[in-house]
C-alpha cells in the first residue's frame, strides 16, 4: 500500500482509480487509502470524472466500514444530484452497512418503482434477504428476478443463477441447485469449475444416474482444465462408486475400474510432483471431505 500511496502522482492514482473502475476490481482498502492520501486534496483537477471518482471511494468506504468517508462522498453527490436513482442506491448500501435494513429495502423498493430494468436494486434487496437469513425469500425473489422477463437480458444473468445455486444449497435443494448450474452450462460450457460444481452436486445427490452424470462433467473439467486435482478425485470417487453398484453391468465396471486406476494414478503423480515422494494414503485421506457440497454461508 506505501508503495502505491507514497510513489505514485495523483494523475497515476487517477488513471490506477480509472483501470479498477474498468476492470471491476474491488480493492477498497486501498482505494480509500489512495482518497485521503493523495485524490481529496486534487478533486477540482478532475471535471466530471470527479462523480465516478466520489462514487468508486463511497462504495469502498462502506466496504471498510469507514462511514465518516462514505458520509462525505454521500454529501457531495447528494449536493449535485439529490435525485438521482444511484445516488438512492448509494444512501441504501450505507443503511445496509448500519444493518438498517427495513429503510434500505424501502429505498431499493422505490429504486425497482421507478425503474424496473435496474438489476443492481434487485440484487441488494436479495443480499439483504440473505444477511437476514431470510433464505426462501431469497430464493424467491430472484426466481422472480430471473422471470420477471423470459426474453430479457435478466434470463442470461450468470451471477444470478450462481447466487440461485448458492441459495438452493443453503436449503439442501439440491436437485433445484443442479438445474441452476445446468442454466451456467448453456452459457458458459468452456468454464471448467462450472462442470466440476455441477458434478459435485449431482455426486452429492447421489444413485447411479447422478454418479454417472457426475462422472461425465468431471471428465469434461479435467479436458478444459488437465491440472484440476479437485475434479481428479471427483472423478476417482464417482468411477469408484459406479464400478461397486448393482446396477453396473460387467462392461461398465470394467470401464469406470479403469478410470478410477488412471485418476487415481495422476493424484499420485501430482502428489510426487508437489511433495516430492509417493504417498496414496495422504493424498487420499480428505478426499470425502474435499467433495462434500458446502455451500458459502
Amino acid at each position: 500500500m506505501d508503495v502505491y500511496s507514497n510513489s505514485m502522482s495523483w494523475s497515476e492514482v487517477r488513471d490506477l482509480f480509472r483501470l479498477w473502475r474498468e476492470e471491476n476490481v474491488r480493492k477498497s482498502v486501498e482505494v480509500v487509502d489512495l482518497w485521503e492520501r493523495t485524490l481529496q486534496k486534487k478533486m477540482h483537477k478532475f471535471g466530471d470524472e470527479r462523480l465516478l471518482v466520489l462514487e468508486q471511494v463511497c462504495v469502498a468506504a462502506l466496504d471498510c466500514n469507514r462511514l465518516e468517508v462514505a458520509d462525505a462522498c454521500l454529501k457531495a453527490l447528494l449536493a449535485e444530484f439529490p435525485t438521482s436513482l444511484r445516488i438512492r442506491k448509494l444512501k441504501a448500501l450505507k443503511l445496509e452497512a448500519l444493518e438498517r435494513y427495513d429503510e434500505a429495502l424501502d429505498i431499493l423498493d422505490s429504486i425497482i418503482k421507478q425503474d424496473e430494468t435496474n438489476a443492481a436494486p434487485r440484487k441488494r434487496r436479495i443480499a439483504i434477504l440473505r444477511a437476514r437469513g431470510k433464505i426462501p425469500d431469497a430464493i424467491k425473489e430472484l426466481t422472480e428476478y430471473l422471470k420477471k422477463h423470459i426474453c430479457s437480458r435478466f434470463m442470461s444473468d450468470q451471477e444470478a443463477w450462481q447466487e440461485l445455486c448458492e441459495l438452493y444449497l443453503l436449503e439442501q435443494d439440491f436437485a433445484r441447485a443442479a438445474f441452476c448450474m445446468e442454466e451456467l452450462i448453456l452459457h458458459n460450457p468452456h468454464s471448467h469449475l462450472i462442470h466440476q460444481r455441477y458434478a459435485e452436486i449431482r455426486y452429492t445427490q447421489g444413485g447411479f444416474e447422478n454418479m454417472e452424470l457426475a462422472r461425465a462433467h468431471y471428465c469434461l473439467a479435467l479436458k478444459l482444465s488437465p491440472n484440476n486435482i479437485r475434479a481428479l478425485y471427483g472423478l476417482f470417487l464417482s468411477a469408484t462408486n459406479i464400478a461397486i453398484s448393482a446396477k453396473c453391468t460387467s462392461v461398465k465396471k470394467k470401464e469406470n475400474n479403469k478410470l478410477a486406476k488412471w485418476a487415481l494414478k495422476e493424484i499420485n503423480n501430482r502428489y510426487e510432483e508437489q511433495c516430492g515422494k509417493s504417498n496414496e494414503v495422504a493424498a487420499l485421506e480428505g478426499l470425502m471431505n474435499s467433495l462434500q457440497i458446502s455451500p458459502i454461508a
